[in-house]
């Protein structure tokens, strides 16, 4: 952060860690859930099929690594926003 952080007032700071603190909550449930969720599912899901491959398998080969990366530049986009609300984007 930088200085202009002196700036704001405490109810502001709060304000700020609060929404910041929500993205990374939601960063951290969209990761729980392709990590961990959907390859416990995956015999579940082994029964369709997406493009040619048992959704299970493309889900934990692909479709994970897909959203991983969505969720990286989603959490960028949305904190660039938020640091701009409060004053502190570049």
């Amino acid at each position: 952060m930088s200085d202009s952080n002196v700036n704001l007032t405490e109810e502001q700071k709060d304000r700020y860690w609060s929404k910041t603190r929500s993205l990374t909550v939601i960063a951290l449930v969209i990761w729980f859930i392709f990590s961990i969720v959907v390859p416990w599912l995956a015999p579940q899901l082994n029964t369709m099929t997406f493009l040619g491959f048992p959704l299970g398998y493309y889900m934990i080969a692909q479709g994970s690594l897909i959203v991983f990366v969505l969720t990286i530049f989603w959490h960028n986009w949305a904190q660039d926003k938020v640091d701009d609300e409060f004053g502190l984007g570049e």
